[in-house]
Formats: C-alpha cells, sequence, structure tokens
C-alpha cells in the first residue's frame, strides 16, 4: 500500500464521487480523506465537512490528517455559475488561489486540478482543437478555470510544485446524477429514457460536443497522477479527447435498445454556451506524455449505461 494522504474536496460531485472510491482502492480507505461543503454518505473512509473558502478548516484538515495530496475537485460548474458569477468566481478561482498557497506553505507538491473544455471559446478552432491554441472563454466558469491553469503554471515553475491538470469534455456516468453542467443532457437522456422513454433536450439535435465516460475519465486521471513527473509538458492543463456526438446521434444509439425512446428539442441558455466549445479535440500530448488512450466509443457507453442504470433502478 502507497504511503500518501490524500484529501479531496467536492467528493460530493459527479467525478468525486468515483474517483474518491477509485483512491481508495488503491490507498485504501483510511488513506483517503473525502469532503464536500455538506455532508455525504461514505461510510467506505472518512469524511469531513470544508467549505473550500474556509481557509482555517483546510489548514486544520491537512494537519490533523498529514495529507501528502489534494485532488481539488470543488467548483461551480457552467450552466449554474451564470446564475451567481461573482459566487463562481469565488469558489472557483480564489479558493484555488488559497489552496496552492496553503499547499506552498505546508510543502505539499503534489495536487490535481480539474479544468474543462469551458476554456475554449469563439476563436478557438472547433475541431480538433489543439493543446496551445487561443483560449476565450465565455463563461465565468470557463474564465476562472482558464485562470486557474495560468495559476497553476506560476506555482509550477516559481515554486516548483507539482500540480496536474486534464481539461475534461462532458462527463458521462451512472453512478450519480450530475450538477450543472452544460452537457449533463448526455447523462439525463438515459435516465429519461429508462424511466418514461421520453426526453426534452435544452440543446439543438445537432450540437456535436466531446464527451467522456466516467471510467475512462477516472483511468486518465489517475495515469496522469502516476506518470514521472519528467515526462509531463504541459503544466496548465493537458487537452483529454473522448468521442464527439451530438444529441440526435446519442438518441439514436439509445432507440436501437428502446425502440420506442422519443425526443423533443427545446434549447435554451446552454444551447449558446456549449456553442463556443469545441466540436472535437486533439489530446496527442496526454497520449505522447503519459499513454493516455481511450477504451469506450458511443456504442459501448450506451449499452453500459442502460446496464448499470436498469441494475440500479430494480
Amino acid at each position: 500500500m502507497k504511503k500518501e494522504r490524500i484529501l479531496i474536496t467536492g467528493a460530493g460531485g459527479q467525478i468525486g464521487t468515483v474517483l474518491t472510491q477509485a483512491l481508495r482502492e488503491t490507498y485504501g480507505a483510511p488513506a483517503v480523506i473525502a469532503s464536500d461543503i455538506k455532508r455525504i454518505d461514505h461510510n467506505a473512509g472518512p469524511f469531513v465537512v470544508l467549505d473550500i473558502l474556509n481557509r482555517h478548516r483546510l489548514e486544520e484538515i491537512i494537519d490533523d490528517y498529514k495529507i501528502t495530496q489534494i485532488y481539488h475537485l470543488a467548483a461551480i460548474l457552467s450552466a449554474n455559475g451564470e446564475w451567481n458569477p461573482l459566487k463562481t468566481w469565488d469558489v472557483n478561482l480564489n479558493a484555488w488561489i488559497m489552496m496552492l498557497e496553503v499547499c506552498r506553505l505546508k510543502g505539499i507538491r503534489k495536487i490535481f486540478y480539474p479544468s474543462t473544455i469551458a476554456v475554449f471559446g469563439a476563436t478557438t478552432p472547433k475541431e480538433y482543437t489543439p493543446q496551445h491554441t487561443s483560449l476565450e472563454p465565455t463563461t465565468v466558469y470557463g474564465i476562472s478555470k482558464q485562470t486557474g491553469e495560468l495559476w497553476a503554471n506560476y506555482y509550477v515553475q516559481k515554486y516548483q510544485m507539482d500540480i496536474r491538470s486534464v481539461r475534461y469534455p462532458g462527463i458521462i456516468g451512472y453512478q450519480s446524477m450530475p450538477q450543472g453542467g452544460t452537457t449533463d443532457y448526455a447523462v439525463e437522456i438515459f435516465h429519461s429514457a429508462l424511466k418514461d422513454q421520453h426526453y426534452t433536450c435544452y440543446l439543438s439535435r445537432n450540437k456535436h460536443l466531446p464527451m467522456l465516460y466516467m471510467p475512462d475519465a477516472i483511468r486518465a486521471t489517475l495515469e496522469l497522477m502516476e506518470a514521472p513527473e519528467s515526462s509531463l509538458s504541459v503544466r496548465t492543463s493537458y487537452n483529454l479527447a473522448g468521442i464527439s456526438f451530438s444529441p440526435e446521434e446519442i438518441f439514436n444509439e439509445i432507440k436501437k435498445s428502446i425502440p420506442d425512446f422519443t425526443i423533443e428539442y427545446k434549447p435554451d441558455f446552454r444551447d449558446e454556451i456549449a456553442s463556443s466549445w469545441s466540436h472535437s479535440i486533439d489530446d496527442s500530448c496526454a497520449r505522447e506524455d503519459w499513454g493516455w488512450k481511450l477504451e469506450y466509443d458511443l456504442s459501448k457507453i450506451t449499452l453500459d449505461m442502460l446496464e448499470k442504470l436498469s441494475q440500479i433502478n430494480t
């Protein structure tokens, strides 16, 4: 068992729920401390309540549990962020800067920081978006994450900290419902197909976006964190490509298993957010530096999601 003590912020989120379990399988449950702003069920290992803006409480937890690594997942996502931009900036960026400084002072070098395809904007090439490109995000979520990438790189260069990051596309998973992201439809649609056999989609039918299945997302995260530091050439955030599809394409894939499934399209403000993002991603740097490779295509995702959700609901 590896001798690490890991703190996860935002452990109750869509990714945090699954990542906590994966890390506990690797390091042992007692070594992985889950945290969130409100208490959640984490009977399989230690859990602490943490408001990520509370520096005193953060320092207390680090000292009490002798933390050596941090996975900083706490954030307000794209759609929810637009309802309260200043709070989103505070949670997503100011808390991150505080986290960096606390870790620097306490000698914690290794941190995982999730970024997002929301850092891309109108001037970013939409097809096979390159690793190094124009970033002009249009949401406070994207703006905060882009700035967070730059702060991560600053602490790497100035203080020799080991901060690692990926730009997640939309994440599809059966373990929990998503919480305010623009790509949430790609999870909601499966629940609706099984429950009501009808889905009302807030994106337009041909809105292509990059997506990633949860097992691939977790594996990519762990592979990056296990990679030799000397192999890493990107210290802002790695592009991470999954597969790109539209609501109409995933609907047609689900319909192969549920023939009576129907869909209607009522685009809202999230459709405009999605329009500013990339259609597909070039993740060649991740492939070359730490061996990233996709496993799940749309067909495999659809069949596995329907099977897992059917098991959960029976």
